[in-house]
C-alpha cells in the first residue's frame, strides 16, 4: 500500500529534522559541517589582523559569515553568535548553524526567553545534559533550534536553526 502524499510529505519531514538534529545514536556527538557549498561561496576574507579557522582550544577564530537574506529577521540570535555554515535546503528550508561562547546555560536561557518575546511558540522541547532542543512557530515561520555542548572549547555551544516559511 503507498502512503497518502500528506503521510509521506510528514514523514520526509521528520526524516529532515533527525539528520538535522543529530538524533541518531551512532552519531550523537558528531560535529557540525564547518562549511558548505554556500559557505566558501559568499565567505569574505576577516578584517586584517583575525585569524582564519580554529584555535588550538577548537573555538572558531574565523569571522562569521553574514546570516542570509532568508533568515527571518526577528528570529534572535545570541550576540557575539559566529555563523559557521548556511545551508539551503529543498522546500524553502534554511539550516543556519552558529557557535555562541555564553556557554549552555546562558543560551538555553536566552533562546527559552527571547524567542517567545518575539512571536515563537516553542514546542516538542527537551533538555538534557549537554543538549537540548525544541521546535517553534510564529504565525510566518515555523522551525527548530538544536543546542549542544562543544567539547573543545571552553564555554561554546552549537546553536543550530532550521526554519522555513509557513504556507
Amino acid at each position: 500500500m503507498k502512503p497518502s502524499p500528506p503521510a509521506a510529505v510528514l514523514a520526509g519531514a521528520v526524516l529532515s529534522l533527525a539528520a538535522v538534529t543529530g538524533c541518531s545514536a551512532a552519531n550523537k556527538h558528531a560535529e557540525p559541517p564547518r562549511a558548505t557549498p554556500y559557505a566558501a561561496k559568499h565567505a569574505t576574507d576577516p578584517p586584517a589582523g583575525n585569524a582564519v579557522g580554529v584555535a588550538p582550544g577548537g573555538c572558531p577564530t574565523a569571522a562569521s559569515l553574514p546570516l542570509p537574506k532568508e533568515f527571518p529577521e526577528n528570529l534572535p540570535v545570541p550576540d557575539g553568535a559566529v555563523v559557521t555554515s548556511v545551508e539551503h535546503r529543498t522546500g524553502g528550508r534554511l539550516v543556519v548553524a552558529t557557535v555562541v561562547r555564553g556557554g549552555f546555560d546562558s543560551t538555553l536561557a536566552f533562546l527559552h526567553k527571547r524567542l517567545p518575546k518575539a512571536g515563537y511558540i516553542p514546542k516538542e522541547g527537551e533538555v538534557e545534559e549537554d543538549n537540548a532542543e525544541s521546535n517553534f512557530s510564529s504565525t510566518s515561520v515555523r522551525g527548530r533550534w538544536t543546542l549542544r555542548k562543544m567539547s573543545d572549547c571552553e564555554g561554546g555551544v552549537y546553536l543550530t536553526y532550521l526554519t522555513s516559511a509557513v504556507s
